[in-house]
């Protein structure tokens, strides 16, 4: 046997083994959470971060743009080895190996950076919130509430006059300092050495229509600068709850939802409740259109503004973002192509719906 196809065939099996056991590690949420999660990812997570931190552009990106270089030069390698091969040189078995090694590789770095947190247990039982379903009339109180939270919180913005436009140190200052108040009472939202970038291509990322990402290889959170100001604390939050460890995007949401609400900024406030009430106006929307009609007349003209503006901002760069954000949220309903219908739920709604729950049952108290 060719040395060459032996090695990687040895190869092969070594890194089959160790991704086999790191799944079969993954199936055991309770390990994840004590060993992982709790464990291991909060040191290399902050080692991670005190690596990048310093550097003022997304080291994962540059990361990212190194990896595609690598593969297209492989890439071009294999094409002209085969095309400089001699004749009768067997190489049918050598890239195919190479190929399944790499993409091993590429499986077992991901989950011991970061990936293993999608098998942990659910962020919103570790913070007590509970599953259970609400009715239609429960809901439009949910809706009802942040309406009017929104309405209170935009309203002092303006007397005030502390709506600003966020810089990327900002809104990276601003989420510490809400982890920071969290944190006090609970160790799962704390932030060590904190790294938010800006996105370096960020054209091309809202053309896509993403708000920001996480870099598993740099443990940063990535945020889309170009997106409209009233999104980047609520975004920055979340992006931050998966440097530590929230793999799921719902979660995420939560996490972010807690965060931006309970900082002493007012910005960030209305930035959460903004973002989670479009998820609970959609769920409205699909179960009591004539509630979703009343509910829409109680928002203020300048936040109603803000959905206006936003809408416009994806229609620049992105028409399915931009039905997304449709005041009407008709678009959004296509998009999502809803088939659930009226026994539509939304994880985030559920667990928003649970979190205010008791401020809710006053409301309907005689």
């Amino acid at each position: 046997m060719n040395p060459a196809i032996k090695s990687k065939i040895h190869l092969l099996f070594i890194l089959s083994c160790i991704a086999l056991l790191i799944f079969l590690f993954g199936l055991s949420s309770k390990l994840v959470e004590s060993i992982y999660s709790g464990g291991i990812y909060q040191l290399t997570s902050v080692a991670q971060r005190f690596i990048s931190s310093p550097f003022p552009f997304a080291v994962g990106d540059f990361l990212y743009l190194c990896l595609i270089i690598y593969c297209v030069w492989s890439v071009f390698k294999a094409v002209r080895k085969i095309k400089n091969r001699k004749p009768g040189q067997q190489l049918h078995f050598f890239f195919p190996l190479q190929l399944i090694n790499f993409t091993l590789i590429l499986y077992i770095v991901f989950k011991i950076l970061w990936g293993l947190n999608y098998s942990r247990p659910s962020i919103s039982g570790q913070l007590g919130i509970s599953n259970q379903k609400y009715t239609t009339k429960e809901l439009v109180l949910l809706g009802d509430f942040l309406i009017k939270r929104i309405n209170t919180i935009k309203q002092q913005i303006k007397l005030k006059g502390i709506q600003k436009e966020f810089n990327i140190k900002e809104l990276e200052s601003g989420s510490k300092s809400a982890y920071d108040k969290l944190a006090r009472t609970n160790s799962l939202f704390t932030y060590r050495i904190p790294a938010v970038k800006p996105v370096i291509l960020d054209l091309i990322i809202t053309k896509m229509g993403v708000e920001g990402y996480f870099a598993p290889p740099s443990g940063e959170a990535n945020v889309n600068m170009r997106i409209p100001n009233i999104d980047l604390p609520f975004i920055t939050c979340h992006e931050i709850s998966h440097e530590l460890g929230v793999a799921r995007e719902d979660e995420a949401n939560l996490v972010g939802y807690l965060v931006s609400i309970q900082s002493a900024d007012l910005n960030f406030q209305y930035s959460g409740y903004y973002n989670i009430l479009r998820n609970v106006l959609f769920e409205i929307r699909i179960k009591s259109p004539e509630d979703f009609a009343l509910l829409f007349k109680k928002i203020n003209k300048a936040t109603l503004t803000d959905f206006l503006q936003e809408q416009e901002f994806w229609k620049k760069y992105n028409s399915d973002m931009s039905g997304y954000f449709g005041v009407a949220f008709d678009k959004f309903l296509k998009i999502n192509n809803q088939k659930k219908g009226m026994d539509s739920y939304q994880d985030i709604v559920l667990w928003i719906f649970n979190l205010h729950k008791k401020e809710l049952d006053k409301t309907l108290q005689p």
